[in-house]
């Protein structure tokens, strides 16, 4: 009897162990917090335990991982926006290992993105209104200095540049300052711009999401709480198909669009309110791209600078900036809506990343 016991207890530790996923938390050094933070997060449950510190690092406002998750990699500032990226070696405990840092060729840093063969890596400086690109080091991970740095800035004109992701031989960079989405080609080994898709004046493009293949992409915009959608031509190019508000009928105050996701499947789409402080949700028509707003969720406390959904799709978790906590729902299988469970206390967290 004692035998069978301890078998089944075995096994079900074993059957837990499967189920949780690290959950890494990008912070800003504020309300106590020293750095980069990890949970235990069980994937059928929604459940987030075990919080340690990963490693100690400063001002870790946004995060990437290699596809072997083997490497982590982070934007860094200090106090006066100086900016650097940061390389680490994840650890089997979870444990961050620091390998490197170089700079990030601009001023206060905001968003970094791994090329989906881990070799180069896309670093976004708002302050500095450039993208620096670098090749990551095949044999032990770390960052090599930036072999190109484009600057968005012109005379007249201060560029806020927001985000970059790679789709194949391209490189999109939503340029908050300037209002616009680039698209830049590989040639050579360097990037060339093939074009700007000019967003509405003062929209303030900050984040984007692109469909599988790349067919569309959906911008959101900080400044003017919308979401807009590019969808793909013959010659490679995107023209604009749909321009839609983030923000429930009839919300009056302030606003600041933060992130944006598509759902696994594609059917949905997120994005984040900071201001009226919610998740708004698109069904999307797969067929043509267009979006469709079926709920506006509040997210249980103030500023979601950033969020998340589960490998799996089943939970989205948000990163509430201000209100230092992370809010998890569960997502609707069918529906795509949310629906809240709990909230996570934790310091100024700003980046989620499994």
């Amino acid at each position: 009897m004692k035998t069978s016991f301890t078998f089944l207890f075995v096994f079900f530790l074993q059957v837990l162990s499967a189920q949780n996923i690290p959950l890494y938390v990008g912070t800003y050094n504020e309300s106590g917090s020293k750095g980069i933070y990890y949970y235990d997060f069980n994937s059928e449950t929604g459940k987030l335990t075990n919080k340690k510190l990963a490693v100690e690092a400063l001002n870790a406002s946004f995060l990437a991982i290699s596809s072997n998750r083997k490497y982590l990699y982070t934007t860094s500032k200090t106090d006066d926006q100086k900016g650097f990226i940061n390389a680490y070696a994840v650890q089997n405990d979870n444990s961050l290992m620091f390998l490197n840092s170089v700079s990030s060729r601009g001023d206060g840093p905001c968003h970094i993105q791994l090329n989906e063969a881990d070799t180069k890596l896309v670093v976004s400086n708002y302050g500095g209104g450039t993208i620096a690109v670098c090749n990551i080091n095949q044999t032990n991970g770390t960052i090599e200095d930036a072999f190109q740095v484009i600057d968005h800035n012109t005379p007249g004109i201060k560029s806020h540049a927001h985000s970059a992701k790679f789709l194949n031989n391209n490189l999109f960079v939503a340029d908050l300052g300037r209002d616009f989405l680039a698209q830049y080609v590989e040639d050579e080994g360097s990037y060339l711009l093939k074009k700007n898709y000019d967003m509405a004046p003062k929209a303030g493009p900050r984040h984007f999401d692109i469909s599988k293949g790349g067919n569309y992409i959906y911008v959101i915009n900080e400044l003017n709480s919308t979401i807009t959608a590019l969808k793909k031509g013959a010659v490679g190019t995107y023209t604009e198909i749909q321009t839609i508000s983030t923000l429930k009928d009839g919300y009056i105050g302030m606003n600041a669009c933060a992130d944006i996701h598509l759902s696994k499947d594609e059917k949905f789409l997120y994005g984040s309110n900071r201001g009226e402080n919610s998740i708004v949700v698109y069904k999307r028509n797969t067929e043509d791209g267009m979006l469709e707003k079926i709920q506006s969720i509040f997210v249980e406390g103030d500023w979601p600078r950033n969020f998340t959904l589960t490998p799996n799709g089943k939970f989205l978790l948000v990163a509430n900036r201000r209100s230092n906590n992370i809010s998890v729902y569960k997502v609707g299988e069918n529906t795509g809506t949310l629906t809240y469970l709990y909230t996570e206390t934790t310091s100024a967290p700003v980046c989620l990343l499994f």
